[in-house]
């Protein structure tokens, strides 16, 4: 190709190309136009319908509020209240939804309008299991904490009750034995009912057991904790440098953990995996939840170990660390299907819960060193 054919060409796509841009513009503006007056159809045909849904909130707000004011409850000095003044002055402020359904507020409220005078009572389930909660047929539970829990407040008002256990201290007379401890990290053997942070109610715990031992420590000292109810190893940081590496093994699953159970019943099988997503029960904490659309992974690795007549010692290797993890995983219906022995939450209550943090390894938080601890428990 010549420059001059070179250059006419040039200038052919240059104005081909001037030519395309105008008619680009031209057909958004078609279409801006085209879309303006849809628009204009359609929030006409939409204003009726957002009209509707206005109302509709409107007479469903009033309806649950006349809902609301309709559950009354007595007490046995004859005082009434409905829902509304009930959570009023509770945390969640409107109630829960089911509020007032359950069976101990309606036994209670049969038996102030017949002038009778309740002496004990106690709930069980009865049926099949939900799939998301651990119920168990005519196994007793305690009424839930959203929903019940401020009702019952009102209603068993006057009325002389046993102590609540949950305010007495389970880790009084109970010593924290230390498994290993330098300048930088504190491992202890917790005893099972014994608080590892302070509680709502309880400031005895490993927190404060620890804090008081070592004045001159640094950091938040916690690392990772156990439930109360479980017993076993716990790392506690003495520095803020250790705290920060130690809890970054932790949240990158470095660290090594074994617990040991005592299960009710036997597995078919010698070892296995669990996959149940886990959240937190909202109406009745701190029980938790198997939740496939709203739950966080939750990975468990069992084997079998010893067989006690119609009871299993087994190891448990978390491969998450959810809260209620492993005696969930035990009790549900889709995980082992057998609580551990001594569940008060899963299963059935005796004098303690058989599981155990049995076994810790990880890195020194400073040297870097492998370490691992162990704590046996006898069941």
């Amino acid at each position: 190709m010549s420059t001059q054919e070179h250059s006419e060409l040039i200038q052919q796509l240059n104005q081909q190309s001037v030519i395309e841009k105008l008619q680009l513009r031209d057909l958004k503006a078609h279409w801006e136009q085209e879309i303006a007056k849809a628009q204009e159809v359609f929030n006409h045909q939409k204003q009726p319908l957002d009209a509707l849904k206005a109302e509709r909130k409107t007479r469903s707000n009033r309806l649950q509020k006349q809902l609301f004011e309709s559950y009354r409850f007595l007490n046995t000095f004859s005082e009434v209240k409905d829902l509304l003044d009930i959570f009023k002055d509770t945390s969640a402020v409107v109630p829960p939804a089911g509020a007032g359904e359950c069976a101990a507020p309606k036994l209670l409220q049969y038996a102030f309008i017949h002038g009778l005078t309740p002496v004990s009572m106690a709930e069980f389930w009865w049926g099949l299991s939900p799939k998301s909660e651990i119920r168990r047929h005519k196994n007793f539970y305690p009424s839930c904490k959203g929903k019940c829990e401020p009702i019952l407040g009102h209603m068993l008002a006057g009325i002389e009750m046993d102590e609540n256990p949950l305010l007495k201290n389970p880790a009084e007379g109970k010593e924290l034995e230390i498994i290993y401890q330098d300048e930088h990290m504190v491992v202890v053997n917790k005893p099972a009912e014994f608080l590892s942070v302070p509680g709502k109610n309880i400031q005895d715990s490993v927190y404060t057991r620890i804090k008081n031992m070592f004045p001159e420590a640094t950091g938040t000292l916690v690392v990772h904790r156990l439930d109360m109810s479980t017993s076993g190893l716990i790392v506690l940081a003495l520095s803020s440098r250790a705290q920060k590496q130690l809890h970054k093994q932790f949240i990158t699953r470095e660290v090594q953990k074994r617990y040991v159970a005592l299960i009710e019943g036997v597995p078919e099988l010698d070892s296995g995996e669990i996959h149940l997503p886990l959240r937190g029960d909202q109406d009745d904490r701190p029980r938790q939840l198997v939740c496939f659309k709203h739950g966080k992974p939750a990975e468990t690795r069992w084997e079998k170990v010893e067989i006690r007549e119609n009871q299993c010692k087994v190891y448990l290797y978390p491969k998450t660390g959810r809260t209620h993890q492993l005696r969930v995983h035990c009790a549900h219906q889709d995980g082992l299907n057998m609580p551990i022995v001594g569940d008060d939450l899963y299963g059935q209550s005796e004098k303690r819960l058989h599981l155990h943090a049995e076994s810790l390894s990880l890195e020194h938080p400073i040297t870097r060193e492998p370490m691992t601890f162990r704590a046996k428990e006898s069941f």
